[in-house]
């Protein structure tokens, strides 16, 4: 069975502004994604060496799918981050996960930047976090980073996320922490965050 997926999401910071949130476009989007997926910060998500093409192919199979979406996130205004929304079920974690009807896998990427800003990569993750608890159905967010990703297991916890279990991933060679996040989690850790 698909899923139905959020639109897009405005939400603002209280210190940091207009976020935005929208579908990715694999056509037009497509340099600016090939440039945020191949860069050496990007090395998490295993697309450091894909050509343009790669890329594209990639970027439309998530947009042809029922089971996943994309998303470009703004920044007042300017593009900086990607965020993926897609069904556990019927991805990698599944034989690893008691799948639930509320649970939603998420996957963010931050563009990289010479410029960082402090509590810039705290307010992504929460907007995308509000984007996939805007569909009324989400009850848990899961995530599998890789064990060896600090930042993004700091920002987790901070979110409200706990890891469930420890767990080898195959197909994106990585040993993850497999970890669950509840809108009641995620509600107690941003509370007196501006929705």
């Amino acid at each position: 069975m698909s899923r139905a997926f959020p639109a897009g999401l405005t939400r603002v910071d209280p210190d940091l502004g207009t976020f935005r949130v929208a579908p990715v476009d694999p056509d037009a989007d497509i340099d600016l994604l090939h440039g945020w997926l191949t860069h050496p910060k990007a090395a998490y998500w295993l697309m450091t060496d894909f050509s343009k093409e790669d890329v594209a192919r990639y970027l439309r199979s998530v947009h042809d799918s029922e089971h996943e979406n994309a998303y470009v996130g703004t920044w007042e205004g300017g593009p900086c981050f990607l965020a993926e929304l897609y069904s556990p079920a019927h991805g990698e974690v599944a034989p690893h996960h008691d799948t639930l009807p509320g649970d939603v896998g998420m996957h963010f990427l931050v563009a990289p930047t010479d410029t960082p800003v402090r509590g810039f990569t705290l307010s992504v993750i929460t907007t995308v976090m509000e984007l996939a608890f805007a569909d009324p159905a989400t009850e848990r967010v899961v995530v599998e980073p890789d064990t060896g990703n600090k930042a993004v297991h700091r920002l987790n916890e901070a979110v409200g996320f706990r890891i469930e279990s420890t767990v080898y991933l195959a197909e994106s060679r990585k040993d993850a922490y497999l970890s669950t996040c509840t809108r009641e989690d995620f509600l107690t850790a941003t509370r007196g965050v501006a929705r």
